[in-house]
C-alpha cells in the first residue's frame, strides 16, 4: 500500500505532519467557492439541464460506469444526452475536441474514448468545461448534458449533482487533502441531489450502486469471448482503485497469479504487460483495454462492468429532469 493510501484510509500518524497544508487547502477552496457564490467569479449556465457526476475524494469511485448507466437510461426515456469531460491525460490537437470512433486514444484520453464507444453519445472534451458544453450544444442536438467529473468546477452551473462514494473506503480518515483524501468536506454530501454508494451498504439517504461484470471481450478486436477453462490469470489495472477490479475478478472465480497495478490513466506499452505476462492469459479493465488494442495478444481480455442502482433512483431523477424542462418553458 502506498504511503498516502495508508495515511488516508488507515490510521497512520504521518497525517498530522500534513495538517498545516490541509488548513491552507481548506482556506483556498473555501475562498474560491465564496467568490463564485458572490458572483465575483463568473459561472456559466448551459441552456439545457446539466447533470454533474463527481466525487469528493481522490481516486476512483465508479463515476464512469454511472455515466454509462445514465446515458443508457436517459436515451431509453427519450432524452438525447451528450457528455462533456475534462479529458484528463488527453493530448488533443485543439480544444474543445469531439471524441468519436476515429479519435486516437492519445488525443481523447482513455475514459472519454471508452465512454463514447460504450454509449455512442456525442462527447466533447476540454480543460474548460464551459467551452466543452458550448461546443457540444453548437454541434449536436442534445437536450441534457452529463459532465463526467467536474463537481468542483464551479465555473459551470449545474442542475443536478450526483456524488459517488466508495462503499468500502467511504471518506477515509475524513480530512481534506493532503492530510486525507477529501477534495471537499463531508458537508458537501448534504448539498447533492443524490449520493451514490458504490458497493452497496449505503446510509439511509444514499442510493446503492453495484457493479456487475459483463462477459469478457477480446482486447484485440472487442469481440465477445467465451474462453474455456480460464482460471489462472494476470490481472492488469491502471485505474484509481485497482483493488475493486481485482476483487471483482476473484468473485468470478478467477485465480490471479499476478497483479499488475499501474497509475491511473497510465499510457501502456506492450513491454509493460508482456514482460510479466509471458504468454499467460491477461484480463484488464475496459478503460485500460482501449490503450492496449494496437499491441494486444490474442489471449488478452477485458472485463466490462455495468452499474445497477436502486429501483427508486431513476424515477426520482427523471422527475427532476421533467421539472427542469417544465420550468424552462420547453
Amino acid at each position: 500500500m502506498k504511503i498516502e493510501e495508508d495515511i488516508w484510509y488507515g490510521n497512520h500518524w504521518g497525517k498530522w505532519l500534513l495538517a498545516p497544508l490541509s488548513v491552507t487547502f481548506a482556506a483556498v477552496t473555501s475562498c474560491r467557492r465564496a467568490l463564485f457564490k458572490a458572483g465575483i467569479k463568473t459561472s456559466i449556465k448551459p441552456s439545457v439541464p446539466t447533470i454533474v457526476v463527481g466525487n469528493i475524494t481522490v481516486g476512483g469511485t465508479g463515476k464512469t460506469p454511472l455515466v454509462v448507466y445514465l446515458c443508457e437510461q436517459l436515451m431509453a426515456a427519450g432524452y438525447k444526452p451528450g457528455i462533456i469531460s475534462r479529458g484528463y491525460g488527453s493530448k488533443a490537437p485543439e480544444y474543445p475536441y469531439i471524441v468519436n470512433a476515429d479519435s486516437p486514444v492519445e488525443h481523447s484520453g482513455d475514459e472519454p474514448f471508452m465512454l463514447q464507444q460504450r454509449t455512442q453519445c456525442p462527447l466533447v472534451i476540454s480543460p474548460v468545461r464551459t467551452e466543452a458544453a458550448a461546443h457540444l450544444l453548437a454541434n449536436f442536438n442534445v437536450d441534457v448534458i452529463i459532465t463526467d467529473d467536474g463537481l468542483q468546477h464551479y465555473a459551470m452551473q449545474r442542475d443536478i449533482e450526483l456524488i459517488v462514494i466508495d462503499g468500502k473506503r467511504r471518506l477515509g480518515n475524513g480530512h481534506l487533502l493532503p492530510m486525507g483524501p477529501l477534495r471537499e468536506g463531508a458537508w458537501r454530501l448534504k448539498t447533492a441531489d443524490f449520493v451514490i454508494c458504490n458497493g452497496g451498504n449505503g446510509l439511509t439517504d444514499e442510493t446503492d450502486m453495484l457493479l456487475a461484470a459483463a462477459p469478457l471481450r477480446k482486447v484485440i478486436n472487442n469481440e465477445l469471448a467465451t474462453p474455456d477453462n480460464i482460471k489462472s490469470i494476470v490481472a492488469v489495472a491502471g485505474i484509481g482503485n485497482p483493488q475493486r477490479f481485482y476483487t471483482t475478478l476473484e468473485q468470478h472465480d478467477y485465480v490471479i497469479e499476478e497483479h499488475l497495478s499501474f497509475p491511473d490513466h497510465h499510457a501502456f506499452t506492450a513491454a509493460d504487460i508482456e514482460k510479466f505476462a509471458a504468454g499467460r492469459t491477461v484480463i484488464m479493465t475496459e478503460k485500460d483495454a482501449v490503450k492496449c488494442q494496437s499491441f494486444a495478444q490474442d489471449n488478452w481480455y477485458y472485463l466490462p462492468v455495468n452499474a445497477h442502482l436502486d429501483s427508486g433512483f431513476l424515477p426520482k431523477l427523471l422527475l427532476k429532469l421533467k421539472e427542469l424542462t417544465h420550468d424552462s418553458g420547453s
